[in-house]
């Protein structure tokens, strides 16, 4: 039984685990689009059916495509679920890398337009500041969005990827409801100070990649990916730094056997260990292990279990390329 969550004060609540629908269209491979199409949307109508209520997506996912198949998904379901999308790109041709981005107000206001078209929706439930641009105060990205929730476009207001000095000066133009940022047994920087001083301050975490981008799983293998897939420029993923990692891969699995579970599922129960406000949003292509990702929530880690995968050594290469 998935139970539900609370996205900080904003009166929203989800299903624990949610659903981060970036790899059906973009960095992770071919785009589920054209003849696959039809196979992405089966996986959303599974995930609806298997409790999953909150959906993330992005403009710059794809770029566009996301949004679109999303909502061509939900379209007759918008009742049943949360969607949450993101702005605060350029949205051109590029799939990874250094993207530019752009946080003024009028660029995030016009962006909003195409996520509710795209999305076919009248209102965004959460919508997120996908990263600060460094040129533009963040107040003044966060006053937009403010405006964008005053006019009734937008239900509640997300960050991503910020530290906290600037997650305290967003919140003081406007509630910040989400911070969105990578946290799993791969990465665990924000367990120092962002986790906690979102506990305190009344913010839900919105958890990507709580499988490590796959690795956790164990199905991977060196030389596996494709040039077309993003985690193939990742410095984890690369030479050495791969075969060395699999040690994080064989520790989780001790802990999986043990309990009967997969490397998938003790992976995803230890990011919902991190906190009530947490809410993991594993993505995946296929129903299969969309069924094994949401049987996490049955999975139930004792205080030993926890210690043991804590002591986990982090892995090796940064979290992206230069």
């Amino acid at each position: 039984m998935v139970e539900q969550r609370a996205l900080g004060r904003s009166g929203i609540k989800v299903a624990e685990i949610g659903y981060g629908a970036m790899g059906l269209t973009h960095a992770y491979g071919e785009p589920m689009l054209g003849e696959r199409e039809k196979d992405a949307i089966d996986v959303i109508h599974r995930a609806i059916d298997l409790g999953v209520t909150l959906f993330d997506t992005a403009e710059i996912y794809g770029p566009l495509t996301n949004e679109a198949l999303l909502g061509k998904a939900l379209k007759g379901k918008r009742d049943q679920v949360t969607i949450a999308t993101k702005t605060g790109f350029v949205v051109g041709d590029k799939v990874g890398g250094d993207l530019e981005r752009d946080g003024r107000p009028a660029t995030i206001k016009r962006a909003l337009e195409g996520s509710l078209q795209r999305l076919g929706v009248e209102m965004i439930d959460i919508y997120q500041l996908h990263r600060v641009d460094p040129k533009i105060p963040v107040e003044e990205s966060v006053g937009a969005m403010a405006e964008l929730v005053r006019e009734g476009k937008v239900r509640a207001i997300g960050l991503s990827e910020v530290d906290v000095p600037t997650m305290e000066r967003a919140m003081a133009v406007h509630p910040i409801a989400t911070l969105q940022s990578e946290l799993s047994l791969w990465t665990r920087d924000v367990l120092a100070e962002i986790l906690p001083w979102c506990k305190t301050n009344g913010v839900g975490f919105l958890a990507f990649s709580p499988l490590g981008r796959g690795f956790l799983t164990g199905r991977l293998t060196q030389g596996e990916l494709s040039a077309k897939d993003f985690r193939s420029t990742l410095p984890r993923f690369q030479g050495e730094n791969f075969a060395e990692n699999m040690r994080i891969v064989q520790q989780v699995e001790t802990v999986a056997k043990r309990l009967g579970a997969t490397n998938g599922q003790v992976a995803i129960a230890w990011s919902l260990a991190q906190g009530d406000n947490v809410v993991p949003i594993p993505g995946t292509k296929r129903i299969k292990y969309l069924e094994e990702n949401i049987g996490a929530a049955a999975i139930e880690l004792s205080e030993s279990d926890l210690a043991e995968l804590n002591a986990i050594e982090p892995p090796v290469g940064a979290r992206y390329g230069n």
